[in-house]
């Protein structure tokens, strides 16, 4: 008998997908854009990016930051494109040109610290939350990253590494143009960078990914289907030693299920050997669905 979910969220129109990714876009470059102004050029943080570069170009030209931001991303983003080919997309383009614009028109705003340790945190955030967003939208916002791509093209190093070549060589840079200090907070705020947009990317919720061994597999498999309510896969496995044919079920559940699970399993078998990893991001029936 097939079984409708009548629950079940429809595909987005194609448009309608395409209108909510370029909400994405100019909302992250906002949020980029207004945690570069309050927090890491005030406080001389050059943590990477054409930011980066444009804080640094700043203190020594006096060049103004959205100006250098929006040629050198249009820059790089001709080089891409005579390059590497027309794979950008309009939605980079967009983030390309969006971004420098907000620098500008949000370069006034009044910087709420000058302490450059909560410069360098809450800048790293904010960073991480707009290129967070951008991302979900399936774009990016230029720059650096475009340029790390070229020397990927020509050097065949990984795409990880030719990023942070280039970041290092701006988060170096300012240590020797304003000091150390002011080019160890970058690395800090680079760091938290990082992480913020994990975070974006996979959200808070973390799931469990179980894997069940034991001699009971048929009424393991059972419980967790009747009495959990979740879908299991059973895997071919065999047993190193003895060589003997071992089924292992793995069973992705929410945090709440986690103690229900084991207590189930346990229950049925007390020898059961049982695997737990995080799953920070599952998509499908019963979690995310996109």
């Amino acid at each position: 008998m097939l079984i409708i979910n009548k629950y079940r969220r429809e595909p987005m129109p194609a448009h309608l997908r395409f209108t909510v990714e370029m909400v994405y876009v100019v909302l992250g470059s906002l949020f980029v854009a207004l945690a570069f102004n309050l927090f890491l050029l005030p406080n001389n943080i050059a943590s990477g990016g054409v930011a980066g570069i444009s804080t640094i170009t700043k203190y020594v030209f006096g060049f103004e930051p959205g100006i250098v931001q929006g040629v050198l991303n249009i820059a790089f983003f001709l080089m891409g494109l005579f390059i590497l080919g027309k794979n950008f997309g309009i939605k980079s383009l967009v983030g390309t040109m969006v971004l420098p614009f907000f620098v500008l028109v949000t370069s006034d705003i009044t910087v709420p610290t000058n302490d450059p340790l909560l410069g360098a945190i809450f800048g790293g955030m904010g960073i991480g939350l707009g290129l967070g967003i951008v991302f979900r939208g399936r774009a990016s916002t230029g720059g650096v990253d475009l340029g790390a791509q070229v020397i990927h093209r020509f050097t065949k190093l990984p795409l990880g590494v030719c990023i942070a070549m280039l970041d290092g060589t701006i988060v170096f840079t300012s240590a020797i143009v304003f000091s150390v200090e002011e080019g160890l907070y970058a690395l800090i705020s680079l760091f938290i960078t990082s992480r913020t947009i994990d975070l974006v990317q996979v959200g808070f919720n973390t799931s469990k990914n179980v894997m069940i061994i034991s001699r009971k597999q048929e009424e393991v498999r059972q419980a967790l289907l009747d009495d959990i309510d979740r879908g299991v896969t059973v895997l071919k496995g065999s047993g190193g030693y003895t060589e003997e044919d071992r089924p292992v079920i793995m069973c992705v559940v929410q945090q709440n299920e986690f103690t229900k699970l084991t207590r189930t399993v346990k229950e049925i078998d007390t020898g059961a050997f049982i695997v737990t990893m995080n799953a920070t991001e599952v998509l499908g029936e019963g979690f995310k669905t996109s």
